[in-house]
């Protein structure tokens, strides 16, 4: 009799270790990181290959885990009651419940959790091939249970948006948390994520601001034009500014004319211009900054025109705007401020109409919304829902605006002030 007893009690403490498995491996392999698996299994790891299998099937893995888990604790709170009953009588059930709740509670789920979250990586790496051998063996009541789950349960559709609210929320915390360059990178990635959301016509260069290139004019005005220029590309326009024919490379024109000279040609134009200008790249406003970089990647081009549903021309966005807004401003010796703005001694700016939002947002650490307008002049049309005077102000998201010249309908100049 008490031989068979001390058996049991054994029998009990087994499943309690038992139990404590089950809890430890449900908390690490959920709670093991995703990149951390991914980099070790790329590396030739086989248990973390082994963990990147079990959670490719999270519903498998945690259905086997909770049938054994319940399993051994029905079983070991039946042996320990059935021990209690032989000490103490009906009594012994109380007795029994009582130190089973604290013995799974305390032994079987907090500390063994516990330790699995705080060693995630290190603890899934190393019950992974005992944990899969357990998912195969208990798989077939699995299934089934999985098969009555998805009866009753319905899908999240949302799951691919809560998975980057997730990853969203993670850079947030990696750069609060950090110092200049945690910051840093934290802004890349979200720019990254951002790609997906902005359009090319957030981010261009408005038409009223491009460098362009008339075929029309003569030789000596262009390669004028074309070298006091800070930019490399220009588009090429006949007759009107909309009749886009090309885009002029400053690199091709100086070579053309290197022929000329040597040669002793002198280059006639249109001709000269319209031969060396490349096909222009058409793209609408509305492509997404991911699609136009993938875009730039495939066909090997910098360099797009950007066109409106109608076709007509709207300016230009170039694959170093892309990048700009991944990792910042890129400038190098030949770039300029931001044209169109101008600081006044008392601690105003003087700003062109046509100067985009967004690039005034970058230069003054502002943040104008971009949504309803891209340019100022279009941020004040559409606010004051008139068509201002010159001397007129205006109080818009914590910044005073006054007109300072208008042309017709235009809004040429306006002065600012931060609040």
């Amino acid at each position: 009799m008490l031989s068979s007893l001390w058996l049991l009690a054994l029998i009990i403490v087994l499943l309690i270790i038992a139990s404590a498995f089950f809890s430890s491996a449900e908390t690490a392999l959920t709670a093991a990181s995703d990149a951390r698996m991914r980099q070790l299994a790329s590396k030739g790891n086989e248990r973390a290959r082994t963990v990147e299998a079990l959670r490719a099937d999270r519903e498998g893995m945690i259905g086997s885990i909770l049938i054994g888990n319940n399993a051994v604790n029905v079983l070991g709170s039946a042996l320990a009651t059935s021990i209690a009953i032989s000490l103490f009588g009906e009594g012994g059930l109380v007795w029994a419940t009582i130190a089973m709740t604290v013995l799974l509670v305390v032994f079987a789920e907090v500390m063994p959790k516990t330790y699995a979250f705080t060693y995630a990586d290190q603890y899934a790496l190393r019950i992974a091939p005992t944990l899969l051998w357990v998912v195969r063996l208990l798989s077939p009541l699995s299934l089934g249970i999985r098969f009555l789950a998805s009866q009753m349960i319905r899908p999240n559709p949302n799951g691919d948006q809560d998975r980057e609210e997730e990853l969203r929320g993670l850079i947030e915390l990696q750069g609060d948390n950090g110092n200049a360059d945690d910051r840093e990178r934290k802004a890349m990635l979200s720019s990254i994520l951002d790609l997906n959301e902005l359009s090319v016509e957030q981010i261009m260069t408005h038409r009223g601001t491009v460098s362009m290139v008339n075929a029309d004019d003569n030789i000596e005005d262009i390669l004028r034009f074309v070298l006091g220029s800070p930019h490399t590309r220009h588009p090429v326009f006949s007759g009107k500014p909309d009749n886009i024919i090309g885009v002029l490379h400053v690199k091709d024109l100086l070579r053309a004319l290197g022929e000329a000279e040597s040669s002793g040609k002198k280059p006639l134009l249109p001709q000269l211009v319209q031969n060396i200008a490349s096909d222009a790249y058409f793209i609408p406003e509305t492509t997404l900054l991911f699609d136009q970089l993938q875009a730039f990647r495939t066909r090997r081009e910098h360099f797009a025109v950007v066109v409106d549903e109608y076709g007509d021309f709207r300016g230009i966005v170039t694959l170093e705007d892309i990048l700009e807004e991944i990792v910042g401003d890129i400038d190098d010796e030949h770039d300029i401020g931001l044209a169109g703005l101008s600081a006044q001694a008392d601690g105003s700016w003087l700003v062109d109409g046509n100067v985009t939002i967004r690039d005034l947002n970058r230069a003054l650490g502002w943040h104008l919304p971009d949504e309803d307008a891209s340019t100022l002049a279009g941020l004040v049309l559409f606010e004051s829902r008139t068509i201002p005077s010159p001397g007129q102000e205006f109080r818009f998201h914590d910044i005073r605006f006054r007109i300072v010249k208008r042309e017709g309908n235009r809004l040429t100049s306006l002065r600012l002030w931060a609040s």
